[in-house]
């Protein structure tokens, strides 16, 4: 990818990590040791990898943590700014709601406990192509990783939804998004949302593009997801 050409991302890594306590009690997830480095650091150089050159951290629970260990992100090659939820956690479509001027009008999304070993640039082709307000990477699952949540017919996304599971459903949100910032224009500023609801009511207006990937997915978020990771970085 292109480096003039490829959107920023937005990182979301603001959330409690109730799953990692006591790891967590005292770091943010982002922090949390993967084979003898804090996993942000992983993600940074991943991102720089792919021809990233700029990163929203959006950042809440013991943030400052972050902040003061990766700075400005020229240690990464990469220019990084800061998006902090402040006293309430906005929850992920809240906290890119208040990221969005220093995200522009089209931007990646994901999660800071994630590791995702795709290429982004046909994503971001994808999104360019389809022409929607937003775009979800979706990995057929048929429940294996967790419980699927994305119903394909053909090549059209007919529905997302975390929330009301159908048996039909072989696919899952992958962990990469695409967003433009027309797709959060109608939430409130400085209130708490949640990203999986705009993708669910996207999807039923036909307005959520999609590009299937293979490979699987890695994440710290629980005990387990965490040893499979770093036992991936310790090969």
């Amino acid at each position: 990818m292109s480096k003039r050409h490829a959107f920023p991302v937005a990182i979301l890594a603001g959330g409690l990590a109730t799953r990692l306590r006591p790891i967590t009690s005292t770091i943010p997830k982002a922090m949390v040791d993967v084979a003898g480095e804090p996993f942000i650091f992983r993600q940074l150089r991943y991102l720089k990898a792919q021809g990233i050159e700029r990163v929203v951290l959006c950042v809440g629970y013991l943030g400052e943590q972050i902040q003061e260990a990766v700075g400005d992100g020229a240690a990464f090659g990469l220019r990084v700014d800061y998006s902090m939820d402040g006293p309430t956690l906005l929850g992920t479509a809240g906290a890119l709601k208040r990221a969005l001027p220093m995200l522009g009008p089209d931007f990646f999304v994901f999660y800071g406990d994630s590791y995702l070993p795709i290429d982004f640039a046909p994503v971001q082709q994808a999104y360019i192509e389809q022409g929607k307000p937003a775009l979800m990477t979706v990995l057929r699952n048929n429940g294996q990783w967790d419980k699927s949540n994305v119903l394909l017919e053909g090549d059209h996304l007919v529905e997302y939804n975390k929330r009301v599971l159908r048996p039909e459903m072989e696919h899952i949100d992958y962990g990469l998004s695409i967003l433009s910032s027309e797709a959060l224009k109608g939430l409130p500023e400085n209130q708490p949302a949640d990203l999986a609801d705009i993708f669910t009511n996207l999807s039923h207006t036909g307005q959520l593009a999609h590009q299937e990937v293979h490979q699987r997915f890695y994440e710290i978020g629980s005990p387990e997801g965490l040893a499979e990771t770093c036992a991936l970085f310790r090969e």
